[in-house]
């Protein structure tokens, strides 16, 4: 059941990572709308289907009724995202560049930035965090485990605007994961692939000390 005070969460990318954050969302109480590829037909229907209980909209409708805005499509379709109409949106860059997907793209590999930093500068006046794209798909679900059990897995988030990391660190913790404050989105590179913290179970220290001396935003 959707509990009123939580923000409302939009979706880009309705793939394995999308649609298992909107599994996640909607059995944590959060409204949820998604929007795929144009080369997707009868996305209501797969939707209903992998990911009952979110609703698909329109690019424009997801952005307007959303507060806060994942983007969860391949990398390199990274720029397809409407980041102009982002103004004021918390949004969650949950993308990895991968170049066996993607391929070697010379912009990026020459960029000292974290990736996450050139996808900000698509929009300044968005505010853009990194997170839930430092463990797979199949695993946001199998270890999302209830607050204060042991095990708990952790998931780092940075961003540069502070309100904006803790929004998220509410979310997270409410999908079964600790959240801990990574920093600025410069620290965003240490949970790119081939970096310390991506795809390792981690607890809310381990993964502190390898992200950003910083505490966990959410006890």
């Amino acid at each position: 059941m959707h509990v009123a005070d939580r923000p409302s969460i939009g979706i880009f990318g309705a793939g394995k990572v999308g649609t298992a954050l909107a599994r996640l969302l909607v059995a944590s109480g959060y409204e949820v709308v998604m929007a795929g590829s144009p080369r997707q037909t009868a996305l209501d229907l797969l939707v209903s289907v992998v990911a009952p209980g979110a609703k698909v909209a329109s690019p424009d409708a997801l952005v307007a009724g959303s507060d806060v805005i994942i983007v969860a499509v391949p990398f390199g379709k990274g720029g397809t995202v409407p980041w102009d109409d982002f103004d004021g949106r918390i949004v969650v860059d949950a993308m990895n560049y991968w170049p066996p997907v993607d391929g070697h793209i010379a912009e990026i590999d020459a960029d000292e930035r974290s990736t996450s930093e050139i996808n900000a500068a698509r929009n300044p006046n968005a505010r853009v965090v990194k997170s839930l794209n430092h463990l797979g798909y199949h695993e946001m679900e199998d270890d999302s485990m209830d607050a204060g059990s042991p095990l708990r897995r952790a998931l780092a988030v940075v961003g540069d605007d502070a309100e904006a990391r803790t929004v998220l660190a509410r979310i997270i913790d409410d999908l079964g994961f600790d959240a801990v404050d990574g920093g600025p989105l410069a620290n965003g590179r240490a949970l790119e692939p081939g970096h310390p913290a991506f795809g390792r179970e981690l607890g809310a220290g381990e993964l502190t000390a390898l992200v950003a001396p910083a505490a966990d935003l959410v006890a």
